[in-house]
């Protein structure tokens, strides 16, 4: 009865444990310096953390209010979001590091145009793959007709580890 007591208490702590690096395994893209992984490999008890899609953030004040000029062009927004994103992880106690997969919805500037995703990859580069938080998630971009506010030229979701 002991054994089993010490045992069950040694699942418990095992189980409780927090994830650690590297635990958690990223695979880069072969042959490629592109700065996303080619997948994300977690542990079975890792604690995933859904956030909503975010949107970018009035970046010009003196812009006419609900303009496309308010929010900035797709890099600004792109800037702004992950901004964003970032604070709200801090809320919750965890960081750009800690993100395993990103989802981004683009809008083309102009109608009948393309996505911007030069401009995109602008403002993603500042936050991934750099000296300072190099750890990089698998990702989507995908180009939509719209979104919510006809402003808008990117909105970004992630799924975030906790370490």
């Amino acid at each position: 009865m002991i054994a089993r007591g010490l045992i069950a208490a040694g699942l418990g702590v095992a189980l409780a444990a927090p994830l650690s690096a590297q635990e958690l395994k990223r695979h880069p893209l072969p042959d490629s310096d592109f700065p996303i992984s080619m997948a994300v490999e977690l542990p079975a008890e890792a604690q995933l953390v859904y956030l909503s899609g975010t949107v970018p953030s009035v970046t010009d004040e003196e812009a006419e209010q609900g303009s496309r000029e308010a929010y900035g062009d797709t890099e600004a927004q792109t800037v702004s979001v992950l901004e964003t994103i970032e604070a709200n992880l801090e809320r919750l106690d965890l960081s750009l590091s800690d993100v395993v997969k990103m989802t981004t919805f683009l809008v083309a500037p102009e109608e009948g145009g393309a996505m911007d995703f030069s401009g995109f990859m602008a403002g993603y580069t500042q936050f991934f793959g750099t000296e300072d938080q190099p750890n990089l998630p698998v990702r989507s971009v995908v180009e939509v007709a719209g979104l919510a506010s006809p402003a808008w030229l990117v909105e970004i979701e992630v799924v975030a580890v906790r370490p």
